[in-house]
């Protein structure tokens, strides 16, 4: 999670991330999103890196998905790491989420405070 210890330190220190490390900072993340809450009822978007489905739930075969969370690269890492909570995101405008299982509290933060990952701890 290299990677995403960069960009988690990028962001703390009031400083963007550069290209590329955001974007194998959010891959990693998403990957980690999918493995923690598989599934296939929610899309999570974070354009222009990538998106999967995860979370339990009625399986979406075409068409826009009814359950939809899309935010931008650097929200999506503070997220993951804990930095940002998902209600919060959500009220102020930072996360769009649409759909009744689009609530992806109970599965954040995916990283502990430092981007190391959660899965030792379990």
């Amino acid at each position: 999670m290299d990677a995403v210890a960069d960009a988690i330190a990028a962001i703390d220190n009031d400083e963007a991330p550069d290209k590329e490390t955001l974007k194998a900072a959010v891959r990693e993340l998403l990957r980690a999103l999918a493995t923690k809450a598989p599934g296939h009822s929610v899309e999570v978007r974070v354009p222009p890196y990538g998106a999967v489905q995860c979370v339990e739930g009625p399986r979406h075969r075409r068409g826009t998905p009814p359950n939809v969370v899309e935010c931008q690269p650097v929200v999506f890492v503070e997220l993951a790491a804990g930095r940002l909570a998902f209600a919060d995101a959500v009220a102020s405008g930072r996360v769009a989420a649409s759909g009744q299982r689009a609530d992806l509290t109970a599965v954040l933060p995916l990283t502990g405070p430092h981007g190391e990952s959660l899965e030792e701890e379990v």
